[in-house]
């Protein structure tokens, strides 16, 4: 598989070797009515969360309301985490073809954009992580607190409106390729209306009433969106802004202990970019990482096979040798 560090220069080519069109791709350029329907997605979604405290405090909500939205967050989580990132982005394990097809629809009902475009963005952010080039760091406009506020914002949600695109033949050519998962990406728009709807109709359907199917989507669709939406956002602003740096990496990128149950492990962000095909982020005592614990899960069910476990001597070779090195080293665990 193809990642951040060996992409391919040569855009794939259709059966007459000519270059495939972009259409294929989901979505190479952001045209106006993209960026109002991406405008909608940020700004709804926030609105219902703006809205749930005093909606719940005025009528309450349900344990149904509650189960849907946590259970419709974690599998969009997952999708991104597992899928989207150590999977397709990066390669940290190969997974049948079930497997394989079904992390790529999980992590497009997290409603975060087309899975060609999302991967194409984030190998290019690890080209440049931190530097001239990258999408969304928060680094972007200086150091003082100022440009970090501007930067923050921009890293956060601002970098999403901008016109320029990352090449996605340049850095997704094998995705591209993938009839299935180019067909997967380029139908983004149906998995998020698929997304969005079934929380409202098991609503219904359970409660057998209108009511029942409103709250369902308020919040198992609206607030669950927003609220993966800013925790998965956080891990471009906040992790490469703040956060411990154990390990040895050539950007900003930090250890975030309070997103890592909300972002399935995403937020030992400071190991992922020392060792960015590691299956594990969260490698040290105590650190949580529910996405390499399903990995193992697959791995054991024979989906997932080839995972790329950190080995002790791999963990240690990343490390910094600062201050508290010692300690770091007797809170080390074997990999998962």
């Amino acid at each position: 598989m193809t990642t951040s560090s060996d992409v391919i220069e040569d855009a794939p080519k259709a059966n007459d070797g000519s270059p495939m069109p972009s259409a294929t791709l989901g979505g190479e350029q952001k045209r106006g009515i993209e960026q109002i329907t991406l405008l909608l997605f940020i700004i709804v979604p926030f609105l219902a969360l703006l809205a749930a405290v005093p909606l719940a405090w005025g009528w309450g909500v349900s344990w149904l309301d509650l189960g849907l939205m946590v259970f419709f967050y974690y599998l969009g989580c997952h999708g991104i985490t597992i899928g989207f990132h150590r999977y397709f982005t990066h390669g940290s394990f190969k997974a049948k073809r079930p497997l394989r097809i079904a992390l790529a629809i999980a992590g497009s009902m997290a409603v975060e954009g087309p899975l060609v475009r999302w991967v194409a963005d984030h190998r290019k952010h690890h080209k440049f992580s931190d530097a001239e080039g990258d999408p969304h760091s928060p680094w972007r406009f200086g150091e003082t607190v100022p440009a970090l506020m501007k930067g923050l914002w921009w890293a956060h949600i601002g970098w999403m409106f901008d016109e320029e695109q990352t090449p996605q033949e340049k850095y997704a050519p094998d995705l591209i390729k993938d009839p299935a998962i180019r067909s997967i990406s380029r139908h983004f728009i149906y998995w998020t209306m698929l997304s969005l709807a079934l929380p409202a109709v098991i609503g219904g359907l359970v409660t057998m009433s209108w009511w029942g199917a409103f709250t369902g989507f308020f919040w198992g669709s609206l607030v669950r969106v927003c609220l993966l939406h800013h925790v998965t956002w956080s891990i471009n602003s906040i992790c490469h802004a703040v956060g411990k740096r154990p390990f040895k990496s050539r950007d900003r990128s930090g250890n975030v202990w309070w997103l890592a149950v909300l972002s399935c492990g995403e937020s030992w962000h400071n190991l992922h970019h020392a060792d960015p095909t590691s299956a594990r982020h969260g490698v040290m005592r105590g650190q949580v990482d529910s996405s390499a614990r399903l990995i193992r899960w697959f791995e054991m069910a024979g989906w997932a096979y080839d995972v790329r476990w950190p080995s002790r001597s791999r963990i240690d070779s990343r490390r910094n040798t600062g201050e508290d090195g010692s300690r770091r080293r007797k809170d080390a665990v074997e990999a998962a």
